[in-house]
């Protein structure tokens, strides 16, 4: 049964313009009602003042005030979602549309979304919107998913190529506002529910903007590794949150910088990993990693998270994470590299650890990282490939600005001594893994 009205669901795509799930809905529906859920299976996991919390809230409440500008509204709602498309569904049917999630939750989530609109006669609609080549859209030549990202790589390119001559199919924009006119009218606007009200406070943590100087992305680069200068855009929350379009920033970096859309390829990459590998959310890629006997010690983990391990690069990395939200790339790798093969900690700690501090928190990218710095993942740096974070500090940050930044007290005898020796941690990091991976009963 088709009706002349339907819902957007936002989710991770908290934007108006070029949204490809609301530019669908409101060309093909005459009466489009928008709906935002504050979904509590999510949110009762989180701290009360978490910072992504009080943004997506922000975010939420200024397209609620652009909706309201033009005359309609954004019901915004705390709950279950399934108990809330009920009761919308009950009292009024209408298609449903939404942007696609490739986590595991969200899919479930969705499927049972999909049953009840199903009961009230609706049909629910998934769009693309997060990426620029989704699941199985870029396949070697027998169809299977690709596991290496270089070639992935090439065929990405190639295939944005052959869309079309000029300006490529995959970049092109969702004129949304276009069907503005389609947007549900409502004289009264409904209340909008408090921070408070969710269990929430307001987080003092800055979001970094989402304007970026063109010049950071010509320069990424040169710039790109060193912590201590404006090379990096720090545009991952918004593409998380889907506050900026992806198809417009890979757009302009396929003019302006190819290593910075090397980064977008990355998020595809491990995106379409997370499809086809669903068992990368808990275990290893590489399953015969999941026989390393991880010390797992504690106290040492502690040190880490709390940016006391005696090695300045990684004390930074992580004292800026936990004050920020944000920690640069290349100490991402550092830090990651430091956790699980110098302590022989569990790369699922710190994959965790960063899933509860990191802004730009990514299920498919976090995840990525973490298996690629542990040797348990695809693409992954091979498990004799241990970063040695003083000479990664000296090539890095020489002038010690990032390091004298977060770590004051470097220098002084206020500082903590290192708490494992980098040439015998190694050494007994190549002895584990070695003797774990050559394991008969594990090949």
């Amino acid at each position: 049964m088709s009706t002349k009205n339907g819902y957007f669901w936002f989710r991770r795509d908290l934007r108006l313009e070029d949204n490809a799930g609301l530019y669908h809905a409101l060309k093909s529906k005459e009466d489009v009602q928008c709906v935002f859920i504050f979904d509590k299976n999510i949110l009762d996991k989180l701290v009360k003042n978490d910072p992504r919390v009080t943004f997506i809230y922000q975010e939420v409440k200024r397209i609620k005030d652009s909706l309201v500008s033009m005359g309609s509204d954004l019901s915004v709602y705390y709950g279950e979602p399934l108990e809330i498309w009920e009761g919308i569904l009950s009292q009024q049917s209408g298609d449903i549309f939404y942007n696609e999630d490739y986590e595991s939750y969200a899919m479930e989530r969705d499927r049972n979304i999909h049953k009840i609109a199903s009961t009230y006669h609706c049909d629910t609609h998934a769009f693309k919107d997060h990426v620029i080549f989704a699941k199985n859209e870029v396949l070697k030549d027998d169809g299977n998913p690709y596991t290496v990202f270089t070639p992935y790589k090439r065929k990405w390119l190639a295939a944005l190529k052959s869309s079309e001559p000029k300006d490529s199919y995959y970049f092109s924009s969702y004129p949304s506002m276009k069907y503005k006119a389609h947007f549900s009218k409502k004289a009264t606007p409904s209340s909008l529910i408090s921070l408070v009200e969710m269990g929430f406070e307001k987080s003092s943590i800055t979001i970094p903007e989402k304007d970026v100087p063109q010049k950071i992305i010509k320069e990424y680069s040169e710039k790109r590794n060193f912590p201590a200068v404006k090379g990096t855009s720090k545009l991952g929350i918004h593409f998380r949150f889907g506050t900026i379009s992806i198809r417009e920033k890979a757009r302009k970096a396929s003019v302006i910088n190819e290593t910075y859309l090397s980064e977008l390829i990355w998020r595809d990459f491990y995106s379409q990993i997370l499809h086809h590998f669903p068992h990368v959310e808990k275990n290893a890629f590489r399953k015969k990693y999941e026989a390393i006997p991880w010390r797992n010690n504690e106290i040492e983990f502690k040190s880490w998270c709390e940016g006391q391990t005696g090695y300045p690069i990684v004390d930074a990395g992580m004292r800026e994470l936990n004050a920020t939200g944000y920690m640069h790339n290349r100490v991402r790798m550092i830090v990651a590299s430091f956790l699980t093969k110098h302590l022989l900690i569990d790369w699922r700690w710190g994959e965790q650890y960063f899933a509860d501090k990191l802004l730009d928190f990514d299920l498919a990218s976090n995840n990525g990282g973490w298996q690629w710095a542990s040797g348990s993942g695809t693409d992954a740096a091979p498990y004799f490939r241990i970063f040695n974070p003083t000479s990664q500090l000296t090539k890095f940050d020489k002038q010690l600005e990032y390091v004298k930044k977060w770590v004051p007290e470097y220098g002084s005898e206020d500082y903590v001594a290192p708490i494992v020796d980098h040439k015998e941690a190694r050494e007994r990091c190549l002895q584990v893994y070695k003797t774990a991976l050559n394991d008969p009963q594990n090949l």
